[in-house]
């Protein structure tokens, strides 16, 4: 069955960097568009950043843009987040998504992902 288990999530001081990975399994990575959420405490699950099935498109949430890098290794079925200057608002569980395999659509909307892995918790200390 369809696998998205995430790692790298931790506490870091303000300024400070983080990387996310996702390591996907039981369907076509390749053919899946990916992308980063994240959930704040008392807060709706928010859209983070997208990539294309080959990586060449990517959208990113204002308030990540510059500091949030979205990237993907086909070959190795792994997805990642580099997240540089963290502030404290970034603060939340990060969830990688996918979207159905064959789908075109570069979505920003959490309701058009069908696989969903197990939060990672991020906390940035001020």
């Amino acid at each position: 069955q369809v696998q998205l288990v995430e790692s790298g999530g931790g506490l870091v001081q303000a300024g400070g960097s983080l990387r996310l990975s996702c390591a996907a399994s039981g369907y076509t990575f390749s053919n899946s568009v990916m992308g980063w959420f994240r959930q704040g405490p008392g807060n709706k699950r928010e859209f983070v950043a997208v990539i294309s099935w080959s990586g060449g498109r990517t959208i990113y949430a204002d308030s990540v843009k510059g500091r949030f890098t979205i990237s993907r290794d086909n070959g190795k079925n792994m997805l990642s987040l580099q997240m540089n200057t963290l502030k404290p608002e970034d603060t939340a569980v990060y969830y990688c998504a996918a979207e159905t395999p064959g789908r075109l659509v570069i979505s920003t909307r959490a309701n058009e992902y069908a696989y969903w892995g197990q939060g990672n918790q991020v906390t940035v200390s001020s």
